[in-house]
């Protein structure tokens, strides 16, 4: 039995530590790779577009869940509720078209986003509600503008076609969470003044 055990306890600690090493590879960094590889640069543009809308979806689906648990307002956990259920319907959506063409996708949130999500789950209550309606405001002002440009400069007709129709969508989110980031530095505001009193 001990010959065993000296036998088993290498082996387990290899499969541990190729286990923690092939989740540290960045899945975005991945999918890049392999479009790099199969496409022409008129077909590089789109690829990329269709990595960077996944890899941002993917963030928005797991920030608006998080906002759902860690959020004080009702405004915000419904901006949550619906950036998860939108940005997941649309990341189907993507999966499907990127499939059909042949594009490789993220299948996990990239390092950096992985990273923006701890910052954001390590807050709660108004620092939370800050922070992810100040972001949500700025990344949609962001994907507004990348999928303008991919319906402008894309060779690829499904993804073209794709992003000028999620644009409506992507505004009526950057509606809401200006909506939702007055309403947090109202009531910011309101405390702070209740406070000084």
């Amino acid at each position: 039995m001990k010959k065993l055990t000296y036998i088993a306890l290498p082996l387990i600690i290899l499969m541990a530590v190729s286990s923690c090493r092939r989740s540290n590879v960045d899945s975005k960094d991945i999918a890049e790779d392999s479009n790099d590889a199969k496409f022409d640069s008129d077909r590089k543009h789109d690829a990329e577009f269709a990595v960077e809308a996944a890899d941002g979806g993917l963030l928005e689906v797991q920030l608006g869940l998080l906002a759902q648990h860690n959020s004080l307002t009702p405004e915000v956990k419904q901006l949550g509720k619906m950036m998860s259920d939108d940005h997941s319907k649309a990341n189907d959506e993507l999966r499907n078209l990127a499939s059909k063409n042949g594009i490789s996708l993220p299948t996990r949130m990239s390092d950096e986003n992985q990273r923006k999500y701890e910052d954001m789950a390590a807050k709660t209550g108004t620092d939370f509600d800050k922070a992810y309606t100040s972001m949500m405001v700025k990344d949609h002002k962001d994907d507004i503008d990348k999928f303008k440009n991919e319906f402008d400069k894309g060779k690829d007709d499904d993804l073209r076609t794709w992003a000028s129709n999620k644009v409506p969508t992507l505004e009526h989110h950057l509606d809401m969470s200006e909506q939702a980031e007055r309403i947090v530095k109202d009531k910011d505001k309101n405390n702070r003044t209740s406070l000084d009193k």
